[in-house]
């Protein structure tokens, strides 16, 4: 055998942390802790050098002697069992009520939208929902004036009573806008619409010439509407009337688009509405779509389609420049124009190079009973991500007249709480909104374009409305639907609700019926109604 150590014995003849000296090491290490000077200069330095380690949370504090927690730990052993140390009564209830008040928060972020006040005809009671309740997380009368952390709110406080976070939820949940984001998986998204909602309660702020202009823009499409109605009785249109705030809709989007730089929107949109949104916002002269109604337009190209099917381009003055709007000709199947306004719209995009569509805006317009029913809805969002066809998000718009032909019970329309649940399968958020709130409406149309822009993700705006004439002017709903529109029949429309509320503000009694007048004069002189 030869003389020579092995590397195992090499190793425990030379180092003085060999195992086998792990008893004298913390014994030295022990008397080191309790008086430093009682070891070996080399091992103080050694010792020394451990204190300035981290410890395991990260603090800098130095160790201290062992033996004594030792023995303390030994000591209560010999005790035996010892009882488990909790929290006092109140301690612990007030725990729970913090965990409670997260619960809360969390069921209006949730489900709030359910309990909004989005019908302007308020045809049912909104339903009771236990889950937004204080009583249904335990808590009493007596807790209204209690205060609690809402760190993770975004109401401006770090802290407040439980009756003022309540008020603030119900405000900036349940009013006239409801928005459903909670189900996305991104928690960028999600904290993103908490903080445009609640740092606001989804409160619109607007100055007196916007609100002049959402008053101008309600007069034009009702004033569209009602000219149509007395100048060629009977004959089809698919009025707007009940859900004038649409027009608001669309000039606030377009407005919005031009000031973030969007050069070009492609519009697609089905029956309803369409001749307003041709003369009201695209600009089509009035005294062109009344020569289609009197058979007297020139037709270089006859399409041989409806007027209520047509496209139309034209360039409209936004405060960020000039934008330019396309109208997608309309096919007679419903929603099937969708993939051809995104193909559009990918084209586009192409063109100018700009492969996150900051420059061109998809604008998907449907019908409640449209947008739930037609599959080709599913299949067009089913190739909103994709690398082929995806153009950057598109903005929906949903007219919802809560009818569907002659459709409007709930339990027959569909299997869904609501016609934008499709949706829910590509994440994108909704934002239903009163249709009498015209000011609740454009501030939709901010957030939505807003959202749009920053996530490049599709996103619903869902205007509950109504439905003022039938199916088509030859139509009498008050047969099929007696109860909707005995409703709809004493209902003052939205222009007059608005016209009030501005002239109770101060804004001018007579500001609403002079509009009317100065709309109408435009009208009889066939003049341009868009700037």
């Amino acid at each position: 055998m030869s003389d020579q150590p092995t590397v195992y014995q090499a190793y425990q003849g030379n180092t003085y942390l060999f195992g086998g000296n792990a008893p004298y090491v913390e014994e030295m290490y022990e008397n080191y802790l309790t008086n430093p000077g009682s070891v070996p200069d080399s091992w103080r330095e050694y010792f020394d050098a451990l204190q300035h380690v981290p410890a395991v949370d990260g603090s800098d504090a130095k160790d201290v002697p062992h033996l004594p927690v030792v023995n303390a730990f030994a000591e209560r052993a010999k005790q035996g069992h010892t009882a488990v140390v909790v929290a006092s009564g109140a301690d612990s209830e007030m725990g729970r009520k913090r965990v409670a008040v997260q619960q809360l928060i969390a069921a209006y972020r949730n489900v709030g939208q359910r309990w909004a006040d989005l019908d302007p005809l308020k045809r049912t009671e909104r339903p009771a929902i236990p889950e937004l309740e204080p009583s249904f997380y335990g808590f009493t009368d007596a807790d209204q004036e209690t205060v609690f952390n809402v760190g993770n709110t975004f109401f401006g406080k770090e802290t407040m009573s439980l009756r003022e976070m309540l008020n603030a939820l119900r405000e900036t949940y349940c009013g006239t806008i409801g928005v459903e984001y909670m189900y996305a998986t991104d928690q960028v998204q999600k904290r993103w619409w908490q903080q445009k909602l609640e740092s606001i309660r989804s409160k619109p702020v607007f100055n007196a010439e916007q609100k002049k202009r959402i008053l101008d823009r309600l007069t034009a499409a009702e004033g569209l509407e009602r000219y149509l109605h007395t100048k060629y009785v009977g004959q089809k249109r698919f009025s707007l009337e009940g859900g004038e705030s649409f027009i608001v809709a669309m000039d606030e989007l377009i407005n919005a688009a031009g000031t973030k730089g969007v050069q070009e929107v492609v519009i697609g949109m089905a029956h309803r509405g369409r001749l307003n949104v041709l003369v009201n916002t695209l600009g089509k002269m009035p005294k062109d779509l009344f020569a289609e109604f009197d058979h007297t337009a020139p037709e270089d190209l006859p399409a041989g389609d409806v007027k209520y099917h047509q496209g139309f381009s034209s360039d409209v003055s936004t405060a960020g420049g000039p934008v330019h709007l396309s109208l997608a000709f309309n096919p007679s199947h419903l929603e099937i124009v969708n993939p051809v306004v995104e193909g559009s719209v990918r084209s586009r995009m192409d063109r100018r190079g700009d492969p996150q569509g900051k420059q061109v805006l998809p604008v998907l317009v449907h019908g409640d009973a449209a947008f739930a029913g037609q599959g080709v809805n599913q299949e067009t969002l089913a190739l909103m991500q994709t690398r082929g066809y995806t153009t950057g998000g598109t903005v929906h718009i949903i007219i919802n007249n809560q009818i569907g032909f002659t459709t409007s019970d709930p339990r027959d329309k569909g299997s869904t709480t609501y016609c934008t649940d499709i949706v829910k399968m590509v994440e994108s958020p909704v934002l239903h909104v009163n249709g009498d709130d015209p000011e609740a409406v454009a501030l939709c149309m901010q957030l939505a374009l807003e959202y749009r822009m920053e996530f490049q993700q599709d996103v619903v705006v869902d205007i509950v409305c109504y439905r003022k004439l039938g199916h088509n002017e030859q139509d009498t709903p008050m047969l099929t639907q007696p109860l909707m529109y005995t409703k709809i029949a004493a209902h003052p429309g939205t222009r007059k609700l608005y016209a009030d509320k501005l002239a109770a503000q101060g804004l001018g009694a007579t500001l609403g019926d002079d509009m009317a007048k100065a709309y109408r004069a435009a009208l009889d002189e066939g003049r341009h109604t868009v700037d």
